[in-house]
């Protein structure tokens, strides 16, 4: 279960492999200087609410991983989570999409 801390005082466990997904779509959002907020949903342990931040810039943000491996990206999966933080509603966490399947070099001709 990896964490995610927003300006040191916002901190929530999400866990390592959307993480991993989350930081390369925030990452890519911040290098073309587009804020945009990122939400989620609370433990029951907090209040079982919602929370909601700003991303910009200016603001310190930490991807703290507790596997020593990176996972492997679905790029499905980064779509869909730039498609939410491209939207009004802003990045929000959304099931991993199945991963698309590679071409088949089979073109249907029987030799």
């Amino acid at each position: 279960m990896g964490k995610f801390i927003y300006s040191d005082t916002v901190k929530v466990e999400i866990e390592d492999r959307a993480l991993a997904h989350i930081h390369a779509v925030i990452g890519a959002k911040l290098r073309r200087a587009e804020p945009f907020f990122f939400t989620w949903r609370d433990d029951s342990s907090v209040g079982d609410g919602r929370t909601s931040v700003w991303i910009h810039q200016a603001q310190p943000l930490v991807f703290k991983f507790y596997g020593s491996r990176r996972p492997a990206l679905n790029p499905a999966w980064v779509d869909a989570f730039a498609h939410t933080a491209n939207s009004p509603r802003g990045l929000h966490l959304v099931p991993e999409p199945p991963e698309p399947s590679a071409p088949s070099n089979d073109s249907g001709a029987s030799a």
